[in-house]
């Protein structure tokens, strides 16, 4: 099956959806090539890169997922390779 890569990019503003968020990374692990995090302490948010390669499907389901949690934003950027 045809992969994409893609980077994911997440805003936690709710820590309270930590634990729902690392499980869904974890869910697709097999999936992500690296991860970034960076605590922004001055605006109290965390903010997140995801470089992932995987089939468009499993990107959009992950994408999607991740922006029905409470308090995170989430916008993907796809290669055209």
């Amino acid at each position: 099956m045809e992969t994409r890569i893609a980077l994911i990019g997440i805003i936690v503003e709710n820590p309270d959806s930590v634990e729902q968020l690392n499980h869904l990374l974890h869910e697709y692990g097999s999936f992500i090539v690296g991860r970034m995090g960076i605590p922004y302490e001055k605006k109290n948010v965390n903010i997140i890169s995801v470089a992932i390669d995987a089939p468009q499907d499993i990107i959009s389901a992950l994408s999607g997922r991740i922006g029905r949690l409470n308090g995170i934003g989430v916008k993907t950027v796809y290669s055209n390779k």
